[in-house]
């Protein structure tokens, strides 16, 4: 039994899987939740995945497991190949969301579509390499800089299958539909342009906000809520079996 663990902003999601297989996926607000929900459980191996907190303070946190933890950084051993100039700042989050496209879709020319605290919009090739994508700001990012930035527009939010005309009557409106419309437009931009380069690509949609677009982009759409920790497992099953490898084979 292998437990994933996706440490975000402001929650931590936890992933159950048998080998390859997700039996539960689950959310905790804190580290002390989680502790407490998981302690009944029994599990083999742990992965955790973080974008803004270091090893070592993931392991101090997460002491109380009795586990030994792999904590998924740059130099984490991944069954994808990395062209990017710059592979120490690429964040664990989007590889993880690469490497599940790649278990989900092998042999595919994949784009992934993070749609979160930022969007992020990845190509993963046929080859498994990971080519590179864009970082722009996400659905609650560009909402809260139009309140915190202008002294007049008041902080709205939008939720998945609320009807968000291109023509609004009102400022609330307007604002959602700048956003909510924008976003809609640059990501099919993006897949329309990237389908036009590799015929047959398979566009995969996650992240905490999939759901306010996932009936706005050009089909066919595969929605994944769950690709990073099906990423996540599938390095730590990676990293198991070249740590077997690496064990002396005991004489006969």
């Amino acid at each position: 039994m292998n437990l994933v663990i996706d440490w975000g902003n402001s929650s931590l999601k936890v992933g159950w899987f048998n080998q390859s297989a997700l039996l539960q996926s689950e959310r905790y607000e804190s580290v002390g939740s989680l502790l407490a929900g998981v302690s009944q459980r029994a599990f083999d191996q742990v992965i955790v995945s973080s974008t803004s907190r270091p090893a070592d303070e993931i392991r101090a946190a997460l002491a109380d497991l009795n586990r030994t933890i792999l904590t998924l950084d740059s130099a984490t051993p991944v069954p994808i190949r990395k062209a990017y100039d710059t592979p120490n700042t690429l964040g664990a989050d989007r590889v993880a969301a690469a490497v599940g496209a790649m278990s989900l879709f092998p042999a595919c020319d994949c784009l992934v579509l993070d749609v979160g605290t930022c969007l992020t919009a990845d190509l993963i090739d046929r080859e498994a390499v990971f080519q590179g994508g864009l970082i722009s700001p996400g659905l609650h990012m560009r909402l809260r800089a139009m309140h915190e930035q202008t002294a007049r527009l008041p902080l709205v939010d939008v939720s998945a299958g609320e009807p968000v005309p291109l023509t609004a009557k009102n400022t609330r409106q307007a604002m959602q539909s700048g956003v909510v419309n924008g976003l809609t437009f640059e990501m099919n931009g993006i897949i329309e342009t990237y389908r036009r380069e590799r015929p047959g690509l398979v566009v995969v949609l996650c992240g905490g906000d999939a759901s306010v677009f996932e009936s706005r982009l050009k089909p066919p759409i595969f929605a994944v809520p769950e690709l990073v920790l099906i990423g996540l497992n599938r390095i730590l099953e990676h990293n198991v079996t070249i740590l077997q490898a690496a064990k002396p084979t005991p004489d006969r």
